[in-house]
């Protein structure tokens, strides 16, 4: 048993001595670095520790809850106590608990969270990479006369979890990241930018800085002199960074608590079909060596991998217990939290299963569309499925990506959406915890001058 676990079970212990019915407590500690750069010059550097502990209490159906900085005996009887004294004064939930017991456990597996490479990087090879990023894309072409700037990030970081019903455990984790955001500008002056970053939980696992540099670049360039383009309802292809941005909006229409309060329009929906059946969408905690994956989820429930649309049908929500317990099912295994408090519902990697056709193939399928780059301030409602988004990208003509467009709005529904989704591309990539291929959705509206 490590440090942190010990710490977490006796802080358990503590709460259980005064009468507790049940308790759960986590530990965490983390390191994180920043090196930012701008035009070639350091413009700030950042490195902080951090270590906390958070405290769930149960009296029967009262819960309480509390969280601290201060890791010393006297620190976590305080944070004890004052978990103890909430609980008494709040209301009683009929639905509060742990996790069943049988559901509690860890993977075994190696899950390649940590790399031992990332804790020895030096500060002067990070800050040479946030530089060397951004001098490649100033360099790619005298149209790019300037840089939003480029960052190196990095993170180490322990949790551990232990509750009263026996269950402890601990991981460690560690990420690498690169960005950079150049700005070109036409012969007119008019200035358009465009970002790349790379990221992974291995040091030799990210691109290099002179590959983000070139891609920023390219990307910053094809979007120079925009046209706009009339209202019309056409196919609209979303690259992966921006079907990676749908694919959050329809996350929250599968979360447990949404479903259990009626804000999702796929409540009752289970068994039933909600998608095209090129669609089916996965949510895997075990796939080693991404940002979404760990042993257990934050209530100790082993972690597993949900497929929740199969071919277009629903198959499953994304739970943890308590949203379980509110819908009559079994948790997921997707309970998430912070240091205290109810834990919500969050994903492992939320993804859509890569299809077979490669992006190229779905872009010339199509004789007039749009391929959508970048989404700007989308909403979703929930409820309704409604759907809007500012948006730019680049137009599609008999199947070429034809020049580049601004200033439109695509809108739709995402019942509808889902339905419409008839491609999707062989180009699954994992940039965090929710990826998607290409993808193209039939039809929507675009809405220009």
């Amino acid at each position: 048993m490590s440090e942190l676990e010990q710490m977490a079970q006796d802080a358990v212990t503590r709460a259980l001595a005064p009468g507790a019915t049940g308790a759960e407590c986590t530990f965490a500690e983390g390191e994180e670095f920043s090196a930012g750069v701008r035009m070639r010059e350091v413009e700030s550097l950042k490195q902080a520790g951090s270590r906390g502990a958070g405290i769930r209490v149960l009296l029967g159906g009262n819960i309480g809850s509390s969280r601290t900085s201060d890791l010393t005996p006297k620190g976590i009887e305080e944070m004890v106590r004052s978990a103890l004294d909430l609980a008494r004064v709040t209301t009683e939930d009929p639905h509060a608990g742990l996790p069943d017991p049988e559901e509690l456990g860890a993977l075994t597996t190696p899950l390649e969270l940590y790399d031992d490479a990332v804790a020895a990087l030096g500060t002067e090879w990070k800050i040479e990479q946030a530089r060397k990023a951004e001098d490649t894309a100033l360099s790619a072409d005298a149209r790019i006369q300037n840089s939003e700037g480029a960052s190196f990030d990095s993170y180490l970081g322990t949790r551990a979890f232990a509750n009263s019903l026996g269950f402890h455990g601990s991981y460690r984790t560690s990420s690498v990241g690169l960005s950079v955001v150049p700005v070109a500008k036409d012969a007119s002056g008019a200035m358009e930018r465009d970002y790349w970053h790379t990221t992974s939980r291995k040091a030799s696992a990210i691109e290099s800085a002179e590959e983000v540099g070139r891609r920023a670049a390219e990307r910053a360039l094809r979007r120079l002199n925009p046209r706009k383009i009339a209202t019309q309802r056409v196919p609209v292809i979303f690259e992966p960074r921006t079907a990676r941005s749908l694919l959050g909006e329809l996350l929250d229409t599968v979360n447990g608590g949404a479903i259990y309060r009626h804000a999702s329009f796929l409540a009752g929906k289970l068994g039933e079909k909600v998608a095209s059946e090129a669609l089916t969408i996965v949510d895997d905690a075990t796939l080693p060596g991404l940002f979404g994956s760990s042993p257990f989820d934050d209530e100790g429930v082993k972690a597993r991998r949900t497929v929740v649309i199969e071919k277009g049908v629903l198959k499953s929500y994304l739970l943890n217990s308590y949203s379980a317990r509110k819908l009559g099912l079994k948790t997921t295994g997707n309970a998430s939290r912070g240091l205290s408090g109810n834990a919500g519902v969050g994903p492992g990697n939320f993804y859509i299963e890569a299809g077979v056709l490669s992006e190229k193939a779905i872009i010339e399928g199509v004789r007039q569309g749009l391929y959508v780059t970048e989404l700007i301030g989308a909403t979703a409602n929930t409820v309704t499925g409604d759907y809007s988004s500012g948006a730019a990208g680049l137009w599609i003509e008999n199947g070429e990506l034809a020049y580049p467009v601004a200033e439109i709005t695509i809108a739709g529904n995402l019942k509808q959406m889902l339905m419409n989704l008839n491609q999707v591309g062989s180009n699954l990539e994992f940039r965090g915890s929710v990826a998607s291929p290409t993808i193209m959705i039939q039809e929507m509206t675009i809405s220009g001058r």
